[in-house]
């Protein structure tokens, strides 16, 4: 029996020693964790490190013969508290996250987690019962028995463990960093060529069209504070809402990028942060990363009535309340959206020339490398701002196919402006030529601000037609210029 009160309190001291070193190394973490569990701000602070300080104090109790009796009752009376709150937040229906091993280890409070603190505390109670008279020998006194042999097992046992978690902790902060520099090289890719981040059109995201109003909403924030789509829309700077979920990892891999990009971007574009999480869920992710403008979106009412299909997501929104982008999904098309945005001020896009306008004088390559003309003296030409990789694009091809088959003698002319590779668009098989416009200045130009848009030019060089924006918008525009040709 000794023996086997030895071996659980070892165990334990070594738990506990691990779950407090870890913690005091991630205080800042330990703190929000504690928030999480619905401390109130006063008391997170100073629990959060006093926390690490108990278990470490439990586990230096545990070793030697005098003091394991009590060791042992404070780490039962410990993990008692971690069981009782964390059945709390699930009886709520809440995952806060538990931060039990600071950054070696953390997971949402569950039935993982309680199964985990339940058997350790059994082990606890054990120990404390079963060594109530006699605790065994002391793990010291034990130490100090070995022989020469034992004693460098002993030393290359711990130096073993201590050089894996060493490792261990090494190789997941280095993960972290890796992904930080990914995040950071997928937004300067976007930066240097927007449509590479594109979303595939083996996968489109859905979206409202381009131009449609912006879904009202009234949504509650995590201070009990509320905001409407009214009091975040400013003429000054775009809305940006980015839909995520505690329980997505990409998402919480995007929460540090996202902090940055409300910080660097302020005063240019508003980022709202959408999560349909609970409010416990969410506070210590926003406090461990200082990310603001964080709103919930219970029963996913405003991510359905944005069609927003996956997280994460985002979607911009101009000022004066309309749909301004479609859906980015995922990492690398938010950031290609955020370098979109984030375009310094002497590279904003001009306003679309009015009708009647001449239009802008472009010098386009075709896919062979032949200059192509924007204007055609025999007849109008509608010019069509296309991205092979933007899933409206690919869903209207067919009808653009149609168009060409379909489109009588002196019917505007169509000529595709794509920022797509020449691969990409040698295999859309239209018989219409295609100037390629990589780095989309030719839409900047004219004012688009997205694909599919179009407008129509009229035989002189002039703007002869608004600006027509989404699918529907640019059919029609084609349907009205064929009839006006033809009559």
């Amino acid at each position: 029996m000794s023996t086997a009160l030895l071996c659980v309190r070892l165990f334990l001291a070594a738990v506990f020693a691990l779950a407090a070193v870890t913690k005091l190394a991630d205080v800042r973490g330990s703190r929000a964790a504690v928030a999480g569990f619905g401390v109130p701000d006063r008391w997170a602070v100073p629990l959060g490190t006093l926390l690490p300080v108990a278990e470490l104090a439990v586990a230096a109790a545990l070793l030697p013969a005098g003091s394991a009796r009590e060791g042992a009752l404070g780490a039962a009376v410990l993990l008692g508290l971690f069981i009782a709150v964390m059945a709390r937040s699930m009886a709520r229906g809440e995952a806060p996250e538990c931060h039990c091993f600071g950054q070696l280890h953390s997971e949402p409070a569950g039935p993982r987690a309680l199964a985990r603190n339940l058997a350790l505390a059994a082990l606890a109670t054990f120990a404390a019962a079963a060594g109530w008279s006699d605790a065994g020998p002391s793990a010291l006194a034990w130490i100090g028995g070995l022989n020469g042999t034992g004693a460098v097992a002993l030393a290359s046992g711990l130096g073993l463990a201590a050089l894996a978690a060493c490792s261990a902790w090494a190789l997941l902060a280095l993960l972290r960093q890796n992904g930080r520099i990914m995040l950071r090289l997928e937004a300067l890719e976007a930066q240097l060529d927007p449509s590479a981040a594109r979303p595939s059109p083996a996968a489109p995201h859905r979206g409202l069209p381009l131009g449609a109003p912006a879904p009202a909403f009234a949504l509650e924030g995590l201070s009990g504070d509320s905001a409407t789509l009214e009091s975040l829309v400013s003429v000054d700077a775009p809305l940006m809402l980015v839909f995520t979920d505690p329980e997505c990892g990409p998402c919480n891999a995007l929460l540090p990028q996202i902090a940055q990009w409300q910080r660097e971007l302020r005063g240019r574009l508003t980022i709202a942060v959408l999560t349909s999480g609970s409010e416990r869920e969410y506070r210590a992710k926003v406090r461990e990363h200082d990310i603001v403008s964080v709103w919930l979106d219970e029963g996913a009412r405003v991510y359905n009535a944005y069609r927003v299909s996956g997280t994460p997501s985002a979607v911009l929104i101009d000022g004066r309340g309309r749909i301004a982008s479609a859906v980015a999904g995922g990492t690398p098309a938010i950031s290609a959206l955020i370098a979109d945005v984030a375009r310094p001020a002497h590279a904003a896009r001009p306003a679309a020339p009015g009708v009647g306008s001449p239009a802008p004088a472009l010098e386009l390559a075709d896919l062979t490398g032949e200059l192509v003309p924007l204007v055609d003296a025999d007849r109008d030409t509608l010019v069509l701002f296309w991205n092979p990789s933007c899933g409206f694009c690919q869903r209207m091809l067919d009808d653009v196919r149609a168009f060409e088959r379909s489109s009588p003698p002196g019917a505007p002319r169509l000529l595709l402006v794509s920022s797509g590779s020449v691969a990409e668009n040698e295999r859309l098989a239209l018989r219409a030529p295609v100037a390629l416009d990589p780095a989309f200045a030719a839409g900047a130009a004219f004012g688009s601000t997205g694909t599919p848009s179009a407008v129509l030019v009229d035989r002189r060089g002039n703007v002869a037609s608004e600006f027509a924006v989404g699918a529907s918008q640019v059919l029609a525009l084609a349907a009205e210029a064929t009839e006006r040709a033809a009559a």
